[in-house]
């Protein structure tokens, strides 16, 4: 996979926690940043899935489906949640 170089400023607390956390895990500064981004993008996808889901049933009106709906939103909820 090819890479990109990027320049990118930080605050310097978050320099130091970052470069502190990269040599506790043996890693560099530019793969504990992509980790970081992997992971803050994964988390955003599944909000964003998680609003669709929500508005595809926002309309249903039938209890059973509103049961169902209502599990799942609360199950896709709470798996974002432990992610936070």
């Amino acid at each position: 996979m090819a890479t990109v170089k990027t320049a990118i400023s930080l605050q310097e607390y978050l320099f130091e926690q970052a470069e502190a956390l990269a040599a506790e895990m043996k890693i560099s500064r530019s793969r504990l940043i992509a980790i970081a981004l992997e992971e803050f993008i994964r988390r955003h996808q599944n909000r964003l899935l998680l609003e669709k889901i929500n508005a595809a049933y926002e309309d249903v009106s039938d209890t059973e489906g509103s049961t169902s709906i209502s599990s799942i939103s609360g199950h896709h909820r709470s798996i974002i949640e432990d992610e936070c």
